[in-house]
């Protein structure tokens, strides 16, 4: 018995240490030590816990912990992450989001879910209910000043290229039209405090706009957001018909590259420094009152370092600045130089990492375009 449990655990060892199982097989986190025996893939702990929560698709084993017979280790032989993927994977549409480890637990859910216990993409030519460019429901929106949450009927059209929303069920008139060229939306669950909750975000008269929004089912939420990816990426065709499917899959939506509290001051730099919201999404930096405010008090473009902009860590020479927390940046640009401080060593690393990230991008056209809009400002 013993000799024949260690060969098993030398075989699994064999079949664990393929490449192809390196990476989560759902959400590519790397070196899985999880795998379901019943659908032959690797996958990290938070995805095992999914997976045990579809107990008729998946059964799952620790592959460092649990005991594993000579079956199970040879349908993972024969299976493993890129069988799997050839399999379940074999026709996600373009637009699709594919979650990261980094993403919410709703996006890997419904990942999983649509993979393996739907099996979505299995078949060519199978139409998904966000695919065909037009979708009409109920979401709950928060109120852009009181903070409530209201029921509103959205519509989302291809054909007309937007996003709408109205304020009554029966309404003829939307309250809002958002262009879908200007629309983003990235899930913001704790920010929202729901675990389904999406953050739309759009440009009105080149100031950004925030929506905040959920709905009860994960699912009906996570085809939103791909049903708005699927209609933007339409319209890239369109708009841009030599770029290539993988250039427009990566213009469609994006998440923050990082968010949280800084405090800041004025251009004379004499100003008490204020608390605020930061969000940097690309070479917007915008800074709120609360994070769930509709629009930025505030926006900073962050160009690029050939174009005269820097970050910096402390402050500038010759000024003192009076701040309750000690870890200064500073954001030089063309123009001034903005200060902001942080409450910890590595909240201003991560900053400044961020940064830096957009500092090393050289821009483009259209990113010379806003930046001009940014110096035309009052």
């Amino acid at each position: 018995m013993a000799a024949e449990n260690h060969r098993n655990g030398m075989a699994l060892k064999e079949v664990w240490r393929r490449e192809e199982n390196a990476l989560c097989a759902d959400c590519g986190k790397p070196n899985p030590d999880w795998a379901s025996y019943t659908l032959g893939v690797f996958i990290c702990l938070d995805c095992s816990g999914i997976h045990r929560n579809i107990p008729s698709v998946s059964k799952v084993k620790s592959l460092r912990m649990d005991h594993w017979d000579e079956a199970q280790v040879q349908f993972l032989a024969q299976h493993g992450n890129a069988v799997a993927k050839a399999t379940y994977e074999a026709h996600v549409p373009i637009y699709y989001y594919r979650p990261v480890h980094t993403d919410c637990l709703l996006l890997k859910e419904q990942w999983i879910q649509a993979k393996y216990q739907w099996k979505e993409f299995m078949e060519p030519g199978k139409q998904p209910p966000y695919s065909n460019g037009l979708k009409e429901g109920i979401l709950w929106k928060r109120g852009r000043d009181n903070g409530q949450y209201f029921q509103r009927r959205f519509l989302l059209s291809e054909k007309e290229g937007c996003l709408k929303y109205f304020t009554k069920h029966d309404a003829k008139e939307p309250k809002v039209i958002i262009k879908i060229d200007t629309i983003n939306a990235t899930f913001q669950p704790e920010k929202i405090g729901h675990a389904n909750g999406l953050q739309i975000t759009y440009l009105k008269d080149n100031k950004t706009r925030n929506i905040f929004l959920y709905h009860e089912d994960g699912k009906e939420m996570v085809d939103w957001f791909n049903a708005i990816r699927a209609v933007l990426f339409h319209y890239l065709k369109v708009a841009f018909p030599v770029a290539s499917d993988k250039e427009l899959k990566s213009r469609l939506t994006r998440n923050f590259l990082k968010e949280g509290y800084m405090e800041k001051t004025g251009p004379k730099q004499k100003e008490p420094f204020k608390k605020r919201w930061f969000t940097l999404d690309h070479r917007r930096l915008m800074y709120f009152k609360d994070p769930l405010d509709a629009f930025a008090k505030g926006e900073v473009f962050v160009g690029s370092g050939d174009n005269g902009y820097s970050v910096k860590q402390g402050l500038p020479v010759g000024v003192q600045g009076s701040f309750t927390w000690p870890f200064v940046i500073t954001i030089v640009t063309p123009d001034r130089e903005y200060l902001f401080t942080c409450e910890t060593e590595r909240d201003r690393q991560e900053w400044v990492a961020a940064f830096s990230s957009v500092i090393e991008q050289p821009m483009t056209p259209q990113e010379y375009a806003i930046e001009a809009y940014f110096k035309l400002k009052p």
